[in-house]
């Protein structure tokens, strides 16, 4: 294998590493409990928030991606889970700010978990990742540049909580698969 993709795959396994089991498990329990669900990232994290927002789709929850015409209104009892790779963005601290006006709890996906908005969130995730907020600091971070190390592991992430979801759930590969479109 490529010495730089090895270097590369190497590093999201470490960021994947020091995630927090317990609470992974915190946040598979709030969204299986949670009336709707709304899901938000910026940029490149946007993409892999929306496979998440998909895939809780698949298993049969109320889920919407902040921003489009689809997504469901937040109330009591509902959930928002935003990306903030490098914390601190606008953006997701105002849609935090609103969830949390509604009632909604907030689950918060990030690498620098001493910022605002995870103050203000009821769970934080933490990826320890370089990011946006402090790549070129070394020659190895021209090998994932700016936020592609968090971006790496978040996809990850997100399918490790669809994972250990879906067994809280219960829910069965036949009825994930029978929910997937048939537009394509």
């Amino acid at each position: 294998m490529n010495e730089r993709v090895s270097f590369a795959l190497k590093n999201v396994e470490t960021v994947l590493g020091s995630v927090d089991q317990s609470s992974v498990d915190a946040a598979c329990r709030m969204i299986a409990t949670a009336g709707t669900i709304g899901v938000y990232g910026c940029g490149r994290e946007g993409y892999q928030m929306r496979g998440l927002a998909m895939r809780l789709f698949h298993l049969g929850l109320n889920v919407g991606y902040v921003g489009e015409t689809t997504m469901p209104a937040l109330t009591q009892g509902g959930l928002l889970i935003v990306s903030s790779g490098p914390g601190g963005v606008a953006t997701v601290n105002a849609h935090i700010k609103t969830a949390k006006s509604a009632g909604a709890s907030v689950v918060l996906l990030t690498a620098q978990s001493d910022t605002s908005g995870a103050h203000e969130v009821d769970l934080v995730l933490t990826l320890q990742a370089q990011t946006m907020a402090n790549d070129g600091q070394t020659a190895e971070d021209d090998i994932l540049p700016m936020g592609s190390a968090y971006e790496g592991a978040l996809f990850f992430l997100c399918e490790w909580i669809v994972a250990d979801t879906k067994l809280i759930l219960g829910t069965s590969a036949e009825a994930t698969r029978a929910r997937h479109t048939n537009m394509e």
